[in-house]
């Protein structure tokens, strides 16, 4: 059982070993699309999530984490198979939408059997460690990518998205290696309206639960956000091409050693100060981003991805401690729509922004908006929330 673990290293490694990310917007500009239609994508990959998201870790909870995850898995090497020999926006469109599939089949699917696996070895307690170690491992993995990507890069933009392909195969044969814990808890049993029960328990009897996946929708979509920010930025301020892939390396770098040590963070600042203080920099540092479109703005960008690199393992960490473990991938699931589901809202208008009034403004309203929504749902989640045990 403990090999899950090591299985779950290897597809979260496979994922996020992502050579295509220094790129990936000069790609699209390449292939002729513009910063609209560049969002435009991302909110079809998010509204492609959202469709299947709560029903897919549903499916895990009823028929197996195991076998969701292989399918996830299977799905995502087809997605980038599929943007290898695609040259225009509609060819990319099924590629996302094939990946959104794959990727919504894995989230939360993953974390539960990460818990589980834990949980039966009587050390769910650790969670929050190996959530972090795991996250870390993925922005590692992204850190390493990019510095290959980037090389990749100068010899065809193409290049990374082959490389791309071969990679995620390696996913396959690690989640067909992963088993799944015993489950506690009732017996889930197939249908619709256990669905339903559970999205009512999550977002209208559960309190602290409902106002956690409120808060963790908020942020979630700002950091999405912000990643596909980033590479016009790095234009913007006139950044050389050759050093694309080793900025993005250290952006990733930085989230992945924050999230290595996120559970002492967040022991040393308490709950409720970690949920400020994660609340107040993701929008700050979007905001001064902004205002600062030089070199400078480059020392609130690394701010802001070590307040993700904190807020990820945390937020899950706080889901699953409120959870049973008979619908814990279900209510993953959940919190991952509400992500995908405000950023497909937010994202093309403000890509829309970005072509016609310009990036810095669109930063600008990024972060004001998210400070808002930000603050109310913090103080709403701190009034409902329970100490940990």
């Amino acid at each position: 059982m403990h090999r899950n673990i090591f299985n779950l290293y290897i597809i979260k490694a496979s994922k996020w070993f992502m050579l295509i990310m220094p790129i990936v917007v000069l790609f699209y500009n390449e292939n002729g699309l513009n910063q609209f239609q560049v969002f435009v994508l991302q909110a079809i990959y998010s509204v492609s999530i959202v469709v299947l998201e709560i029903p897919s870790g549903y499916f895990a909870d009823v028929l197996g984490r195991r076998k969701t995850i292989i399918i996830g898995s299977i799905m995502g090497f087809m997605g980038f198979l599929t943007y290898s020999f695609s040259f225009g926006f509609y060819g990319f469109m099924l590629a996302e939408i094939i990946l959104g599939i794959g990727q919504s089949m894995i989230s939360g699917a993953d974390s539960a059997i990460l818990y589980d696996t834990l949980a039966y070895e009587n050390r769910k307690g650790e969670y929050l460690r190996y959530e972090g170690k795991i996250s870390s491992l993925g922005n590692f993995a992204e850190a390493g990518a990019g510095v290959l990507g980037g090389l990749l890069a100068v010899y065809s933009l193409r290049y990374p998205y082959y490389f791309q392909t071969a990679i995620m195969f390696f996913s396959i044969p690690a989640a067909f290696s992963l088993i799944d814990p015993p489950s506690t808890g009732s017996v889930v049993k197939p249908g619709w309206q256990q669905i339903k029960a559970i999205l009512i328990d999550s977002l209208v009897v559960n309190k602290v639960l409902r106002f956690n996946i409120i808060f963790s929708s908020v942020t979630g979509a700002a950091t999405l956000t912000m990643a596909w920010f980033a590479q016009p930025f790095f234009k913007q301020i006139n950044l050389p091409l050759a050093t694309y892939g080793i900025m993005w390396t250290a952006l990733n770098l930085t989230v992945g050693v924050v999230s290595w040590y996120a559970h002492h963070i967040e022991f040393k600042l308490k709950q409720k100060n970690t949920l400020l203080i994660i609340s107040l920099l993701i929008a700050g540092c979007t905001i001064l981003t902004g205002l600062f479109p030089t070199y400078w703005g480059l020392l609130f960008l690394f701010l802001f991805y070590m307040t993700r690199g904190l807020a990820t393992p945390v937020l899950k960490d706080y889901i699953n401690r409120g959870t049973e473990s008979h619908v814990r991938a279900t209510v993953l699931s959940i919190r991952n729509f509400m992500i995908r589901l405000v950023f497909a809202i937010v994202g093309p208008v403000l890509g829309y922004m970005t072509d016609h009034i310009g990036l810095s403004y669109a930063l600008i309203l990024s972060g004001s908006l998210f400070l808002c929504f930000g603050l109310v749902s913090t103080f709403l989640f701190i009034k409902v929330l329970r100490p940990i045990d």
